[in-house]
């Protein structure tokens, strides 16, 4: 996971998701009544954000049992390695309906309390993929999306100007069969920059501090914050273990 003020190393981020995936399955199997209610609470973080909407950007069916809101930022590198886990997470769980996948935006080109900028083109970037929603809907947000993790450096932004950030980000929308006169009017306009802070706002409320940072809604209601880029593996058996609990529940 990736924020202003540290870098977290991948196992390190696989660490903090498996406890805090522990302390969830806990929760799930001791059911809360009159008398647990305190306890669990102190267990399980309190989530407040945004409900999902036909707003968001959904993958897969909006009904599905288990929806994962991910919180990403696209110029971080660490979300660029979770991509292709999220990928598989749907090639298994999408396709029968049984999970889907809600992208929020959460660019860190914030200054910090010392006034660095993590991620200056963060926000400029989000405003692309939220223009490639406006002009081609829902598919083209997501091809959008992967064409843009597949492209984007994986030392991230370092030394990426704004010009070098615009030429790519209209190259891929000419790749995924966008307008490109539309797009470049949308992206040029800023029209999408209050969306953004909106979404980045929304995260703020729901506890994220870096990306990727993932809140799972679980069958019965819950809301499970999962932070860093953790692996397949990890979210196959929180996703496995949620699914066997829903139907038993």
């Amino acid at each position: 996971m990736e924020n202003r003020s540290q870098f977290i190393t991948i196992p390190g981020a696989i660490i903090i998701g498996c406890a805090i995936i522990a302390i969830a399955l806990v929760y799930i199997f001791h059911p809360v009544s009159s008398k647990t209610t305190t306890q669990n609470s102190a267990q399980l973080p309190t989530v407040t954000m945004a409900p999902i909407t036909t707003n968001d950007h959904i993958f897969g069916n909006p009904n599905a049992s288990i929806k994962i809101v991910e919180y990403s930022d696209p110029s971080c590198p660490y979300c660029k390695m979770f991509n292709p886990t999220m990928e598989q997470v749907m090639g298994a769980y999408g396709a029968n309906g049984q999970v889907a996948w809600v992208y929020r935006q959460f660019p860190l080109d914030k200054p910090d309390q010392n006034g660095n900028i993590l991620h200056p083109n963060a926000g400029h970037e989000a405003q692309a993929f939220e223009c490639a929603a406006s002009v081609g809907g829902n598919d083209k947000f997501w091809a959008f999306e992967k064409e843009w993790y597949n492209v984007f450096p994986l030392q991230g932004a370092t030394g990426r100007s704004v010009a070098d950030d615009t030429a790519q980000l209209a190259d891929i929308a000419k790749t995924v069969g966008l307008n490109a006169q539309s797009f470049s009017d949308c992206l040029g306009s800023g029209q999408m920059k209050d969306k953004v802070e909106a979404e980045y706002t929304d995260g703020i409320n729901a506890g994220v501090s870096g990306t990727p940072y993932n809140v799972i809604l679980t069958p019965s209601g819950n809301k499970i914050p999962l932070a860093g880029a953790v692996s397949f593996a990890t979210m196959k058996t929180t996703i496995d273990t949620l699914l066997n609990a829903g139907t038993t529940n």
